[in-house]
């Protein structure tokens, strides 16, 4: 075709970036520092939380991974998650030898309910991991309302929701433990990257010990040694592992989190837009309404269909140079996880679900051309059947 291929994500990379890294070069100092706890502390007072329950990681995967260390799950506990969730959800729960138990979705939403997850939970269960499909806050107040009043921890893996809110609070500062990811595929990146939110303060300073080696000062190793007259040796209360973010890509992250709300307004108008563009073909869902005090930061913008056409149209569009994707693929039918059973919500959303092109960086005529695309091919199957 005419147009490249046009991308369900992209990254929004300039001069201003380059320009940040350019400052760290200068400067000399690329690792953990400054840079990153300026990040910190911006990336804090954007959720509305203080500064020291931050810490910016290379990736949200590392967040999760810290997340059942800090919980300290072992064998014979149980973590209940969507199986619509992302792989490494499930990862780092069996990694402590712990076990997933993976609960259902509403395959409209792809969020589970407080039932859902009421139904999953045993004597057992330790924890709860939810995440907020495609930007969509979900069950998350009534589903922590819940976790508290069993005692049991929620991880919320908010990747998909930065910026998403129910009544003005920020997805991810629901629960105990929480991660964002700013990976080359999210609304901003640095590239790879993340920061893990800890509610409990004490939890918080055990998060940054075990982020780097276990180190209770971990100054003599990430910035110039000041005070102790030996600043070089090592004092360590357990043994951790090296996760943290560097000043390079911080410098990338501050430069992002402030052109965030920009990016945000344009997925919304693309959103909005392939809305009306869609609401008149047949066969075809667009994402239900959110629910009052709900906002989302449009991470996925997905379309479901009737009549078994979906993959049909994902192989279309992709002969015209449109990428879709179906997000994420059902963790219940991984053999590895060694789970039995079905769970009829999630396996309707997985059949049914495709992903559209939704970044920022698409021109309204890139929209207009998805969405004529997308309505040929769905009346061309509804015509034959």
């Amino acid at each position: 075709m005419a147009h490249g291929m046009i991308n369900v994500f992209q990254p929004d990379l300039g001069e201003q970036e380059l320009a940040a890294i350019a400052e760290v070069f200068a400067g000399r100092w690329l690792g953990y520092g400054p840079r990153t706890r300026r990040f910190e502390a911006e990336f804090a007072e954007r959720i509305g939380v203080p500064p020291d329950r931050v810490l910016f990681l290379n990736s949200a995967t590392a967040g999760l991974f810290l997340a059942c260390e800090l919980l300290d799950l072992m064998p014979g506990d149980e973590v209940v998650m969507p199986s619509q969730g992302f792989v490494a959800n499930a990862n780092s729960v069996v990694a402590v030898g712990a076990r997933p138990v993976f609960c259902d979705v509403d395959p409209r939403t792809l969020n589970p309910t407080v039932a859902h997850v009421e139904a999953a939970l045993t004597p057992r269960t330790r924890a709860v991991v939810v995440l907020h499909y495609g930007g969509y806050p979900g069950e998350v107040a009534a589903i922590a309302e819940l976790c508290r009043s069993r005692g049991v921890a929620l991880i919320e893996d908010a990747a998909c929701s930065i910026s998403s809110t129910v009544d003005g609070k920020a997805c991810g500062t629901f629960g105990d433990i929480a991660m964002w990811s700013f990976d080359s595929r999210k609304i901003m990146t640095t590239g790879d990257g993340g920061v893990l939110y800890t509610r409990d303060p004490e939890r918080a300073r055990r998060a940054h010990r075990l982020a780097y080696h276990g180190l209770e000062d971990r100054s003599a190793f990430t910035t110039a040694g000041k005070g102790a007259a030996q600043w070089w040796e090592l004092h360590i209360s357990e043994v951790g592992r090296r996760v943290i973010g560097n000043d390079m890509t911080a410098a990338i992250g501050s430069v992002q989190l402030a052109r965030l709300p920009a990016f945000l307004r344009r997925r919304a108008e693309i959103a909005d837009l392939y809305t009306r563009l869609l609401a008149d073909v047949g066969g075809v869902r667009t994402p239900p309404p959110l629910p009052p005090g709900h906002t989302t930061s449009n991470y996925f913008y997905w379309v479901q269909f009737a009549g078994g056409i979906r993959d049909a149209v994902a192989q279309h569009l992709l002969e015209r140079g449109i990428y879709t994707t179906f997000r994420y693929s059902p963790l219940h039918a991984v053999p590895v996880f060694g789970w039995e059973g079905t769970l009829p919500g999630t396996e309707e959303a997985a059949r049914t679900t495709l992903i559209l092109p939704g970044h920022h960086g698409l021109s309204d005529d890139d929209v207009h051309l998805v969405a004529d695309e997308l309505r040929t091919v769905v009346e061309s199957h509804l015509v034959r059947t």
